[in-house]
């Protein structure tokens, strides 16, 4: 199989089967937000979860300072000199147009 070929593949499970394993993928709570709460926590701030700014949701809010925080994974967003932003080798081409468009 060529590497263009991978995302024209059918899929192998029915629609709700895929509807129901990608509705178990997270999107809030993730280790890094987890984390990052545990940290300011720790560090004594208080914040808000899933408040909407305009049209924005944040990850953390911290109202009395006026923050909103946005909390991004390496993987995803490939921040430079971080030794997590790797790439999938078996469809590198794919995945850095990805990336890029990520940025």
């Amino acid at each position: 199989m060529l590497a263009d070929d991978f995302w024209l593949m059918v899929d192998i499970v029915d629609k709700a089967t895929r509807s129901r394993m990608m509705a178990g993928i997270a999107s809030t709570n993730t280790r890094p937000e987890v984390l990052t709460r545990q940290a300011l926590h720790r560090l004594g701030y208080r914040f808000r979860l899933g408040t909407k700014i305009a049209r924005i949701k944040p990850d953390v809010v911290l109202r009395r300072y006026k923050i909103a925080l946005f909390v991004h994974g390496c993987y995803w967003h490939q921040h430079n000199g971080c030794k997590l932003a790797y790439a999938d080798r078996q469809y590198a081409e794919k995945w850095q147009k990805k990336f890029s468009d990520n940025k």
